[in-house]
């Protein structure tokens, strides 16, 4: 692209790089957003902001991944305090019939009180103190049990009610979220096709470094096992599939899309988030990568991809970037964790 095409172009600086977000659920990304200023000055710095955006927008897609994890864990223990409510109300609906009976009963008492109090035998006097005893003891211990059971149910109650309305809440903020990370990957798409095919190419290489070739049965048949080997070749066999927010199938995939896909090959059920599955299996030092390894990036962690050996990995890069083998040195490296 040349210097008047680029000028002519009005990059907004505002829109290609995020700023930072918040959910009620703590799930926070830290982005440093750029003022919003003239037009870029060359191709070069247009490059860079798309290539920033990109990032950018990467890990938005991971913190909206992240937290439609935590709003389904929200849900769930919504529905899980719920159903011991329900279990409680049961219980105390349960104790209903005693209850009546001993109201039934309270006549009764009086009397046999009547008679305890006119009574000449003193083996009726036992026999009415010991029926009263027991009467009293079982009352009292009844109704012991009704209002634990009654407390029981009011906490399960306001439980099921708070869990479900930060549920609510959360999905309210999310969906707003995902609207804000739409209009920024629609951004970027157009930014990024204004480019020429060497600065989208240098965009590449800036966000994920050059892309690499890797032998896919050289690479299987050095696995660890074979569990590691259906991961590798589930996921090179995607080489070349678009990127596609929130994809994980053939036909598109993200970064934790398709590590997700690629470990349900040997029947391993990952989190569809970078930052959640940064916290699963072992840590695995920089050193000691074996094929099969998840590789993050970022601080905090919004991209993973897939060790494959030599000092590559296959990932899902970004929008606009399909699948590919590239250098697990491309930057931002974070760590790696073993999970098979």
């Amino acid at each position: 692209m040349g210097r008047n095409r680029t000028t002519r172009r009005r990059w907004s600086r505002a829109t290609l790089a995020g700023g930072p977000l918040s959910l009620a659920v703590a799930v926070a990304v830290l982005l440093t957003p750029a003022t919003a200023g003239a037009a870029p000055a060359s191709a070069d710095e247009a490059s860079r902001l798309v290539a920033e955006a990109s990032k950018q927008v990467a890990a938005l897609d991971e913190q909206v991944h992240e937290a439609q994890l935590t709003v389904a864990a929200q849900q769930q223990t919504a529905a899980d305090a719920a159903a011991l409510a329900s279990q409680a109300e049961a219980v105390l609906a349960g104790y209903g019939p005693q209850l009546a009976a001993i109201a039934q009963s309270a006549g009764t008492t009086q009397s046999r009180m009547a008679a305890f109090l006119t009574s000449d035998s003193a083996a009726d006097v036992v026999q009415q103190m010991t029926t009263l005893d027991l009467i009293a003891a079982h009352t009292e211990g009844l109704l012991g049990e009704v209002s634990v059971a009654q407390r029981a149910a009011g906490q399960a109650r306001s439980d099921a009610d708070a869990a479900a309305a930060q549920a609510t809440a959360t999905l309210v903020e999310l969906e707003r979220q995902r609207a804000d990370v739409q209009a920024r990957q629609q951004q970027y798409e157009r930014d990024y096709a204004s480019l020429s095919a060497a600065e989208q190419a240098a965009v590449r290489t800036a966000v994920a470094g050059p892309a690499l070739t890797a032998d896919v049965g050289a690479v299987v048949a050095a696995a660890p096992s074979g569990d590691v080997g259906a991961v590798l070749e589930a996921a090179l066999a995607q080489v070349g599939t678009p990127y596609v927010w929130g994809g994980s199938a053939p036909g598109g995939f993200d970064c934790s899309g398709l590590t997700s896909y690629a470990y349900a090959a040997a029947g391993v059920s990952l989190p569809h988030s970078s930052r959640a599955q940064a916290r699963m299996g072992t840590a695995v030092p920089r050193g000691d990568l074996q094929p099969g390894d998840l590789v993050f990036f970022g601080s905090p962690i919004y991209h993973v991809g897939i060790y494959v050996g030599s000092g590559k990995m296959v990932h899902a890069r970004t929008f606009g970037q399909p699948v590919a083998v590239t250098s697990v040195d491309m930057g931002g490296y974070a760590g790696a964790r073993r999970i098979l």
